[in-house]
């Protein structure tokens, strides 16, 4: 089983990532930082529909600075979410703030409501960790997944990824008459080759949710990280791979029951021939933030150390010997696909 025993350093943006950054119109000035939502005055425990303690906290402001804030938050939702165009302030209001006082970055999640049909979305504003936004490019350049996010200074805005939290999705939806666990099996195959692959770790049931598609005939699932924190930190190969975690052995059973060795190494192979495709076709951004990357620290030397011991083991390559940071073993990792 996976186990991580410690907690994860914070990384600052590098000079290097910060013009990365810059150069795909991922640095946007915005009108209000982290640090500045610190300033609430209280706070009461968020509780969800079923009176269950969402480890969130809703936060207050003053009235001196409520309403500057909220005007704030809405300008950066519509950076995120339409280029800055501020029209579509005209019908939102914040409904809510809220504090996860437990995660490492210890997030704010704003809920943005449009007062004509009630509908919401979110989005959360972070301490900026280099690891983390990291693992957003990656996600957004390597999966089938597109992500938005925006860095200031210390600050990281990141739009909300819809779905069913993993460890929800296990205990309240597997009796679903309309599940198709064949489908949810492959899903989580082939999920967990994408992690594996960009070196993405602690995926486990809280950390990634299930995207559910009712088709037609049958449904479609796909499994999307949401945490990001531990791209390319870990020293253990198994932190890499979701399978290894006892949160996620419902799936893994299921697997187990519905999937056989030479469909899993179908599935695997189809996976890897789909982020080569990918890695391809965003060549130049790929190269230029594995050039960031490699010239940056974003982990410990016994990590690494490590870490590519695991890796030249696995894939029979000794080119990960030579590896002096993650950034490089990252690359070499991806150069296993071009090799295949």
């Amino acid at each position: 089983m996976a186990l991580i025993s410690k907690k994860k350093r914070i990384f600052p943006i590098s000079p290097g990532l910060r013009r990365y950054l810059i150069k795909y119109s991922r640095e946007v000035d915005i009108p209000i930082h982290y640090h500045e939502l610190l300033r609430y005055s209280s706070s009461i425990a968020l509780y969800d529909s079923k009176e269950q303690d969402t480890l969130w906290e809703t936060v207050f402001y003053d009235q001196s600075d409520r309403e500057e804030i909220h005007l704030n938050v809405k300008k950066i939702y519509a950076l995120l979410k339409a280029g800055g165009d501020m029209s579509v302030m005209e019908h939102l209001y914040v409904d809510r703030i809220d504090l996860c006082v437990y995660g490492n970055t210890q997030p704010f999640r704003v809920r943005i409501v449009n007062r004509i049909n009630d509908n919401f979305d979110y989005f959360y504003v972070k301490n900026a960790d280099a690891s983390r936004v990291y693992g957003l490019e990656f996600e957004h350049l390597l999966s089938p997944n597109r992500i938005s996010y925006l860095v200031h200074q210390n600050t990281l805005i990141e739009e909300h990824i819809a779905g069913i939290p993993g460890d929800l999705f296990m205990r309240a939806h597997m009796t679903d008459p309309h599940l198709n666990p064949i489908r949810l099996a492959k899903e989580f195959v082939k999920f967990n080759e994408r992690c594996f692959v960009r070196l993405l770790g602690d995926m486990h049931s809280s950390n990634f949710v299930i995207d559910v598609t009712p088709d037609f005939e049958e449904t479609h699932y796909r499994i999307r990280a949401i945490d990001f924190d531990q791209q390319s930190y870990e020293g253990k190969k198994s932190i890499y791979l979701p399978q290894y975690f006892k949160e996620n052995n419902v799936l893994i059973q299921l697997g187990m029951k519905y999937i056989t060795p030479e469909s899993m190494a179908q599935y695997q192979k189809e996976e890897r021939a789909l982020i080569a495709t990918r890695l391809k076709s965003s060549r130049q951004g790929i190269l230029d933030i594995l050039r960031s990357m490699e010239q940056d620290t974003i982990s410990l030397p016994e990590n690494i150390t490590s870490l590519k011991i695991d890796l030249a083991k696995h894939y029979g390559n000794d080119k990960f010997l030579d590896c002096k940071n993650m950034g490089q073993i990252m690359k070499t990792s991806l150069e296993q696909l071009i090799k295949k």
